[in-house]
Parts: C-alpha cells; structure tokens; sequence
C-alpha cells in the first residue's frame, strides 16, 4: 500500500507539489473502524476526482487520479479495466 509520503513525493515529482490535502482527503477513511482497508471506495473513483477538482482545483486533480491510479494498480488494476465511476462502480468491479 502506497504510504501517504509515497503519494506526496510521486505528486511532487509529477505536478511540482506535494498536494497533501489532497491526500490526506482521498485516504480520510482508512482504517476507520467502519472502512479499514475498504475505504477506496469511498473516493477513489472519477467522483471522487471531480470533489478534488471542486475542493481545491483542477492541478490538485490530476494529482487525486494519479494517486488512484498508483492505488488500484496495487490492486492489480489496469487501464483496460476503466477507471471507477463512482462507488458503486468501484465496487461493482471487485475493487475493494
């Protein structure tokens, strides 16, 4: 699992910022009680992207699916598979 350093110096490397809200907002719920591990589902999904892209701007976005990216690919994820909707496709395609 990508550690939230990971995803800040990849971001840094990529976009010329670290992005750390960013971040800290995509894995808010990780390792909550209620989501542990699970909690990709809840914003690691093109809507997901799109609250970046409306919290804190369209750079800070390419940077969310960049870290989505690198996260489902842990899960063995690629490109032909498409990139989550939402939740329900998130989970739809087994991704949790």
């Amino acid at each position: 699992m990508s550690s939230f350093d990971d995803h800040c110096e990849e971001s840094k490397r990529l976009f010329g910022d670290r992005f750390e809200e960013v971040h800290r907002w995509l894995d808010e719920y990780a390792g909550t009680e209620q989501y542990g591990y699970k909690h990709r589902r809840k914003r690691h999904h093109a809507a997901g992207v799109r609250e970046v892209i409306r919290l804190f701007g369209e750079k800070a976005g390419e940077a969310a699916k960049r870290h989505i990216i690198s996260d489902l690919m842990e899960e063995g994820w690629t490109e032909k598979d498409g990139f989550p909707e939402n939740e329900a496709d998130y989970v739809k395609k087994g991704l949790f």
